[in-house]
């Protein structure tokens, strides 16, 4: 069973960059295609990255061209850039991987979570 650890949210202003960081420990890293999702309070969680089991990247409308999502194998760690920041940003981001095929924006897809890292943005 593979654990999940993010980590580098906090409190920023409009315009700031932040980049979180997801730990993995207890499994094949490089198997699984990762994911981040963010929950703001009310909400769903939504998809915000991913990156594929071929490694192709995919975003969500509202983040392309502001965050980029990457993958440290060696280090078992996928990092989310966030850069532009905008209030609506805020939310509880997580970090999820998934190893079979499947729709990669569907949170239900996912086969492990971490417990999130609060990112917070003010205007």
């Amino acid at each position: 069973q593979v654990q999940l650890v993010e980590s580098g949210g906090r409190l920023v202003q409009a315009g700031d960059s932040l980049r979180l960081s997801c730990v993995a420990s207890g499994g094949t890293f490089s198997a699984y295609a990762v994911g981040w999702f963010r929950q703001a309070p009310g909400k769903e969680r939504e998809f915000v990255a991913a990156l594929g089991w071929s490694g192709n990247p995919y975003y969500a409308d509202s983040v392309r061209g502001r965050f980029t999502i990457s993958r440290d194998n060696a280090k078992n760690t996928v990092y989310l850039q966030m850069n532009s920041l905008k209030p609506e940003d805020t939310a509880l981001y997580y970090c999820a991987i998934v190893r079979l095929y499947g729709n990669i924006r569907i949170a239900n897809e996912y086969d492990s979570w971490g417990l999130g890292t609060q990112v917070t943005v003010s205007s």
